[in-house]
């Protein structure tokens, strides 16, 4: 044999680079090697990155901050499998970091991680570009941006994946898509119900609240809910409350259910499979708050549908809503009212809720808890709406104290609520007498001051409510809350301003109030709401004839008429016309200005004095003695006149009728003491105005009624008074001498001998047109003789009645209509004008 020769081992070619392991300790070098173009080192750096991400959000961070999200972008298309799923682990891992997310968005990564869920990549790919998806999700612009792209399809498919993670991500991501309305369309055409509902069955109780959190977003829609009926999905729901082990999924369960109830169509489907039944029977045996609280907020939406409310009339949910109210807990109690409030919509639950309903109710007024007052309080608003039976058990109830303090609670809804509520029970007379007592007026003052103009109309529309009784303007009077009221006048808000004008209205009903509006500015903008045919409504009109009515001398200033049924009254006076944007001025006001040479304002009371003394003393020493203040600037002497004036540096004033004897007048010098040294010690801006007497005027009213009641005719007692008013105020005169009648003359005597520019009517002896036709309404109104008092222009007014003419000849019972005539007080006292004749002119103008 021959020697064996050893076979010698070939070197390596030059330029091949021997294999280096390397041992990395720092995450830099690993980020470094995602550029290598070698597939195994850039996989086994992927995986090294993807353990160092999962221990800690720290660690994403370094991650992040070493620029390792731009590389791992680049190799999501890695055409190695193993390197695109590595990498695809990494981003899924690190996209729960906020700037990661952002950087993501910015590269546009959402196609190609859409692309990495086609059927034939990886389960471990599908998991982890589901989850960078889910992630992503979370933003609105990467929601727009998955949609847009095809996202959902692949997403829904993956629901059937074998892998749970899979199915947990890709059911995460499209319940954070279907957030966006514009999805639900695109997932029920892409049949994802029977998906869904499948993995109601899942063992991981993370898959099912995910399914029924989604099924509850997309069964809002209607379409939605009748496929969920067609696959079964009320008995899958049904199936999960009647199961106590999925007694952590019963919210979501109820809050699915919920919309479904809102459909006639599936709340009869329920019905008829005895699912209402079991629902409310569920609610009043569970001890879990929410679930309680979301079944009740389901009643709620169901109830919002009429045919609904007849179906959950029919199961007797009245039951079910009033045992929620004495659950302990604040939420349960407020979606207990306010499906209350919903069902008072179907008048038999109405009336059912009111008979066991208002008791707990009222007791839930006076909660600690404002939202659960504001529910409470909005249930009886609805069971008290257009409810007689209602409306009578609460107000029989303690309720006035809670609602009067719930006026002052911090909610604007509570308080506008209470302020209905006490509307409502208005209308019983006994109520308004006890709410009086607990200073309902009073508390409505300060609801009139909100700023929010629900709390502003409902307030407005109380007082309008209450205000008919006289005590209650009172109250309002003096609580300051007319001032508020006037101020709603101006609201842009057209239903803040139409119930104030009601309440105006209503308030407007004594004189007091009716000056007291008037002082405040209310007429002035009543006439400038009547002139704007988008502001005015149905009561601004009769709120200022209201408020003029019982406002007579600022009436007849304004308007120049006064009709039959404006009765004068002691305390009227006539100023003339005031000009547009003048103030009317207050008879105390006027008696405080300087004697002028303008017109004088003609002053009518016929008060005894004895009512005065009553009204403002109190005190009845003698029938012919009387306080007030005359605002004069000197005294007269005893022999002037009929009176005798007392001066006692406020102004005291003592009238005596003539005749009496001395015992009479030592009598009114006690008073005068006595009554001096009281006013001294008041203060002069807080003393009320007395307006003095006026006996001649008294007399002439007696007489009148004394020689033209007596009369048998209408005709009769009307020239009779005309030819009485004529011949006490300087008997007739002849057309072409009117001129020549010195009537300014003797006024300006009057004024200067009374020192003041108001004179009462009965100092007026030679009296025109005016003067003339203003006793003859005065002294008409005392005697029950119907007559109107019309202003002309320079110095002419006059007054017009109606009469009956007699039947013809022949005919008997005939009752003809009523004629309107002019009464002459000037030319021929007792002559009837015919309103269009020439005669009538010449009477009314120059």
């Amino acid at each position: 044999m021959g020697k064996k020769v050893k076979k010698e081992v070939e070197p390596p070619p030059k330029d091949v680079f021997d294999p280096l392991l390397v041992e990395s300790k720092t995450a830099a070098t690993v980020v470094l090697m995602l550029s290598s173009p070698e597939e195994e080192v850039l996989a086994k750096a992927c995986d090294a990155l993807y353990k160092f991400a999962s221990k800690g959000d720290e660690n994403k961070v370094t991650l992040f901050g070493l620029g390792a999200v731009e590389h791992l972008f680049k190799l999501v298309s890695h055409e190695d499998p193993t390197v695109r799923r590595n990498a695809i682990m990494v981003l899924g891992i690190m996209a729960s970091n906020h700037d990661v997310k952002k950087l993501l968005k910015e590269l546009d990564v959402t196609n190609s991680l859409i692309s990495q869920l086609a059927p034939e990549e990886d389960v471990v790919i599908h998991e982890f570009a589901s989850l960078c998806l889910a992630h992503l999700a979370v933003e609105y612009t990467a929601k727009v941006q998955i949609f847009e792209q095809g996202g959902l399809e692949p997403l829904v498919r993956l629901l059937g994946s074998p892998d749970p993670d899979v199915k947990k991500n890709s059911l995460e991501c499209i319940y954070l898509l279907v957030q966006d309305f514009q999805s639900h369309a695109a997932v029920r055409a892409l049949n994802v119900i029977p998906p869904l509902l499948e993995l109601l069955k899942s063992e991981y109780p993370v898959i099912q609240s995910l399914a029924l959190k989604t099924l509850e977003e997309i069964s809002k829609d209607r379409e939605t809910r009748i496929i969920l009926g067609e696959n079964n999905g009320l008995d899958c729901l049904l199936k999960i409350l009647e199961t106590n082990e999925f007694s952590d999924l019963h919210v979501e369960a109820l809050a699915v259910l919920g919309n479904c109830l809102e459909d006639v169509h599936m709340l009869q489907l329920i019905q008829q499979t005895g699912g209402l039944k079991k629902l409310f029977s569920f609610v009043g045996e569970s001890t879990v708050p929410d679930i309680q609280k979301n079944a009740t907020k389901a009643i709620t939406r169901a109830a919002y549908d009429s045919e609904n409310r007849k179906i959950l009339r029919e199961e007797e949910v009245e039951k079910c809503l009033i045992n929620l109210l004495e659950i302990d807990n604040d939420e349960v109690k407020v979606a207990a009212s306010q499906a209350i409030s919903a069902m008072c919509e179907n008048s038999a639950s109405k009336r059912a809720l009111g008979v066991q309903g208002i008791p707990q109710l009222v007791q839930l007024l006076s909660s600690d808890n404002q939202e659960v007052k504001e529910a409470a309080v909005t249930a009886l608003v609805n069971l008290t709406a257009a409810s007689p039976g209602n409306v009578r058990a609460l107000a029989e109830a303690e309720v006035v104290e809670p609602l009067v303090n719930i006026l002052n609670a911090q909610r604007d809804g509570a308080i506008a609520n209470a302020a209905t509520v006490l509307t409502n029970l208005a209308m019983q007379e006994p109520f308004r007498i006890r709410a009086q007592r607990h200073g309902i007026m009073q508390a409505l003052a300060e609801p009139l001051c909100s700023t929010n103009s629900q709390v502003q109309s409902k307030a407005a529309l109380a007082v309008a409510a209450f205000g008919c009784d006289a005590d209650a303007r009172t109250e309002l009077r003096n609580a300051g809350g007319l001032g508020p009221l006037v101020e709603l006048l101006h609201s842009k808000n057209k239903e803040v301003r139409r119930n104030a004008c009601l309440a105006v209205m209503v308030c407007a009903s004594d004189e007091l109030t009716a000056v007291e509006l008037c002082r405040l500015g209310a007429l002035d903008i009543l006439e400038e709401i009547n002139l704007s045919i988008v502001r005015k409504n149905n009561y601004s009109e009769a709120a200022l004839g209201k408020l003029l009515d019982n406002n007579l001398p600022q009436k007849y200033s304004r308007m120049g008429c006064l009709s039959s049924s404006n009765v004068i009254t002691d305390g009227f006076y006539d100023c003339g016309q005031v000009k547009p944007g003048v103030k009317f001025l207050s008879l105390k006001e006027l008696s405080m200005q300087d004697l002028t040479d303008q017109r004088a304002i003609i002053f009518i009371n016929a008060k005894p004095q004895e009512e005065q003394i009553k009204k403002k003393t109190n005190k009845t020493t003698t029938s012919h003695c009387s306080n007030h203040l005359f605002f004069l600037k000197t005294g007269k002497k005893e022999n002037e006149s009929d009176s005798r004036v007392i001066y006692v540096g406020v102004f005291f004033f003592f009238y005596v009728r003539k005749g009496k004897g001395k015992k009479e007048e030592e009598k009114m010098k006690e008073i005068a003491q006595v009554l001096s040294k009281v006013q001294i010690e008041r203060n002069l801006e807080h003393s009320d105005w007395l307006p003095p007497p006026d006996f001649t005027l008294l007399d002439y009213i007696n007489d009148a009624s004394k020689t033209i009641l007596p009369l048998t005719t209408a005709r009769e007692q009307v020239v009779a008074l005309a030819q009485f008013v004529a011949d006490k105020m300087g008997g007739p005169i002849e057309r072409d001498k009117l001129h020549d009648f010195s009537w300014e003359l003797h006024i300006s005597e009057v004024k200067f001998e009374l020192k003041s520019n108001i004179v009462p009517i009965g100092k007026v002896k030679k009296g025109t047109f005016y003067h003339r036709a203003l006793l003859f309404k005065v002294i008409a109104d005392r005697i029950g003789i119907g007559c109107s008092l019309v202003r002309g222009e320079y110095n002419r007014a006059w007054n017009e009645v109606e009469l009956v003419d007699d039947s013809p000849q022949g005919i008997v019972g005939l009752l003809l209509p009523p004629k309107k005539y002019i009464v002459d007080l000037m030319f021929e006292p007792g002559f009837l004008l015919k309103p269009r004749s020439a005669e009538a002119d010449w009477y009314k103008h120059i």
